[in-house]
């Protein structure tokens, strides 16, 4: 495995991702499906790996929905899953109260099924109410008709002194119609309404990579996703290798900026990644190339000459500007180099 907190260029790899590693890590929304439809290649992609004897886990910040329910949309999408195949924010959060309340304990529930269903899987009882007595206040995604009320109270039970444990805080949640407000807006408003700062267990901190290496027992995992500030952050702070597709929230432009943290292991377009050896990025001089492309760094922009698969070209800019930029972000203009690439 590479040192992440020196990574300067997007790592190679002589055999297939899915012989590689022993387990994928999947991120569901932007990676496996958008809008509930599955996204292209998708389907044919993880049924390959699978089939190739690697182990694949579905890990979502989502705790809306239990894990029976994400694992019956996959399979009607043609991805077979169980439930124990899903791990959510819902699962990592209820077990981070566990630890810290006696079994039975009364727990305040703001949220949606997923997350009562997963802190009774842990012996809690959740309850509706800041009058029923509870021990501490657990806020999860509700849906889109979560009501004010619910806000409330969760502000009156924190502001009594009961510790308010978050899922994840995910400001948006991608919908068919949309970017909307996630699990993370309605954190802000009790945070807004209290002055408390909850604990937070999902992506990308370790509550929640502790979760799925638990229950998946992975010993060679590795992280599928869209996001950087969730997938691969997740990734980076549990130790493990990571893979960006670019089928999400990420553009080119984006990856190009990020600092160390959010810098994955290894970059492609799909799912069709995870099949696939990885081309080496080598340093050319004070260029890097990767296939028939070249990236510098010339009078404070970043350059590309070549030709071949974009994808190639998109890694050898990562190498330029991470490279460029060490421990910080590369901010030198990139519009120029991406233009031909067409990503």
């Amino acid at each position: 495995m590479s040192h992440q907190q020196d990574r300067v260029r997007p790592e190679g790899s002589g055999t297939a991702l899915s012989e590689a590693f022993d387990t994928a890590l999947l991120d569901l929304d932007g990676v496996v499906y958008a809008g509930g439809e599955a996204i292209a290649h998708a389907v044919e992609s993880l049924a390959e790996a699978r089939a190739g004897g690697m182990h694949l886990a579905y890990v979502t910040n989502n705790a809306l929905r239990t894990p029976d329910a994400v694992a019956e949309h996959l399979t009607e999408l043609g991805v077979p899953a169980e439930p124990s195949d899903v791990i959510t924010s819902a699962q990592a959060v209820a077990r981070l109260v566990a630890d810290q309340l006696p079994p039975g304990a009364r727990v305040l529930a703001i949220g949606g099924e997923g997350l009562r269903v997963a802190l009774r899987e842990r012996g809690l009882v959740p309850v509706e109410s800041a009058d029923d007595d509870p021990a501490a206040v657990v806020q999860g995604y509700g849906g889109p008709d979560m009501t004010w009320g619910r806000f409330a109270e969760a502000s009156y039970a924190i502001r009594r002194g009961l510790p308010w444990f978050a899922s994840n805080t995910d400001l948006t949640i991608p919908g068919a119609r949309g970017i909307a407000p996630g699990n993370g807006a309605a954190v802000e408003v009790v945070r807004i309404a209290t002055g408390a700062e909850p604990q937070v267990a999902g992506k990308p901190l370790p509550p929640m990579h502790r979760e799925t290496v638990l229950r998946t027992g992975a010993k060679r995992p590795i992280v599928v996703g869209d996001r950087l500030d969730t997938d691969i952050e997740g990734a980076f702070n549990g130790g493990v290798d990571s893979l960006l597709v670019l089928t999400g929230v990420t553009g080119a432009a984006q990856l190009l900026a990020a600092p160390p943290q959010h810098r994955p292991t290894y970059v492609d377009r799909d799912l069709r990644g995870l099949l696939t050896g990885q081309p080496e990025v080598v340093p050319a001089g004070e260029a890097y190339r990767c296939g028939g492309w070249t990236a510098a760094v010339r009078a404070d922009a970043l350059t590309l000459e070549g030709e071949g698969d974009a994808l190639d070209g998109l890694r050898a800019l990562c190498a330029a500007a991470w490279s460029y930029a060490g421990a910080g972000v590369c901010e030198l203009k990139a519009e120029k180099a991406l233009a031909g690439l067409g990503l």
